[in-house]
């Protein structure tokens, strides 16, 4: 195994692509070798980075021989379709979070990778962050007994960073909930350890220039007793950085001074303009390295005998009689973790964390927080479960 690499093809030169890119490079274990997109300046620049073929298509891509793993950074809408097209070339699976739309397409997927005996993992995702599993590994010991009680707050200013028009339209996949909401789903679901039995929810819409979902909050209720509780905000005004001595979302160095940039951008700006200069292959700066572990925020968990606040630079442990600092080492590259996750499940044939079914239920809480918000009341989680 030693000598074994993972050739990743890559549908999709995104942002999300980029942020992963690093990682992707520096690892070992991965070769970068193929992509593919509909932009011929993001085919250009990553023949040009990784000296491999670049494909406007995903078919092409899919049935490259070199490729074993195919990791979809596409749009939420298509990761369905993507993934039971990589599944049929017999390719192992890396999809971008959340996992797809609704809980039929998930299900579509997990069985494609099954029938075609593939790895599938669901991610990055923040449950995938240092923090969070050596937290992970506390909850249940005999210093800190279960979780009972998680409390989790983000906000940012993801609402004003530049978005296609979908982007903003909760019926195409935007908004806060499905592409933030999934990330704390996912963090307290790995702390706590059991699955989410109901939730009742709210969600805000409060700039008609943007019309959709920018903030939520949800109480969570879990099998067996443990509960959550989930407040995000993307409307750019109080920064939960600043509880995490400013390091931000993907592990790089904030400054505190750049208060509402963000806004400050969009006015008068072509979006779309701005948004493809972010862009893969458009020239925009390389992600920095890492000054802490990425992060969602501020995360406290409550357990039977101690409380755990997760940060960037790993966690703070407050048990019966003393407090310590479990501190984990500013890493290399961020994300290792999700490779981990990958290589373990492709070479070492252990069962991923972030699977279908682990991808499917994040999902399913996601829709819940939308119905729950739009119903006006509590949703038992078997109700989306069991609808067609």
């Amino acid at each position: 195994m030693a000598d074994r690499v993972l050739r990743f093809g890559v549908i999709g030169l995104s942002r999300g692509f980029d942020l992963t890119r690093p990682t992707l490079a520096a690892d070992s274990r991965v070769r970068l070798t193929a992509a593919a997109d509909l932009r011929p300046e993001a085919r250009a620049a990553f023949a040009a980075e990784f000296g491999a073929p670049a494909y406007a298509s995903a078919e092409e891509l899919c049935a490259d021989p070199q490729v074993d793993v195919v990791y979809i950074a596409t749009p939420h809408q298509t990761h369905a379709e993507l993934a039971a097209l990589a599944a049929s070339h017999g390719r192992h699976i890396l999809v971008e979070k959340p996992m797809a739309l609704d809980l039929a397409a998930c299900r579509a997927m997990t069985e494609a990778a099954r029938a075609a005996g593939v790895a599938l993992v669901v991610g990055p995702s923040h449950g995938f962050d240092p923090p969070v599993a050596a937290a992970a590994e506390l909850v249940g010991s005999a210093a800190f007994g279960a979780a009972r009680m998680v409390t989790a707050v983000t906000f940012t200013d993801f609402l004003y960073r530049p978005r296609r028009p979908e982007e903003l339209d909760s019926a195409r996949g935007g908004g806060v909930v499905f592409s933030q909401a999934v990330h704390q789903v996912d963090v307290v679901r790995r702390l706590v350890g059991r699955p989410v039995r109901s939730l009742r929810a709210a969600t805000g819409a409060w700039d008609a220039a943007r019309p959709t979902e920018g903030a939520y909050q949800a109480f969570l209720a879990f099998e067996g007793g443990a509960s959550a509780t989930l407040t995000y905000s993307g409307y750019g005004r109080y920064d939960t950085d600043a509880l995490m001595g400013w390091i931000g979302e993907t592990g790089g160095a904030r400054d505190p001074d750049a208060y509402a940039m963000a806004r400050r951008r969009l006015d008068g700006a072509d979006e779309q303009a701005l948004k493809a200069a972010r862009a893969y292959g458009a020239g925009a700066p390389a992600p920095s390295a890492p000054a802490g572990h990425e992060h969602f925020g501020f995360v406290l968990v409550a357990c039977e005998r101690g409380d755990l606040r997760l940060t960037a630079g790993g966690v703070e442990a407050y048990g019966p009689m003393a407090r310590w600092t479990v501190d984990l080492p500013p890493p290399e590259a961020t994300r290792t973790t999700v490779i981990d996750e990958v290589w373990d499940a492709v070479v070492g044939g252990k069962p991923p964390l972030h699977d279908g079914p682990w991808g499917t239920e994040n999902l399913a809480v996601c829709l819940a927080i939308l119905r729950s918000a739009a119903e006006g009341r509590e949703i038992d989680i078997a109700e989306l479960e069991t609808r067609p």
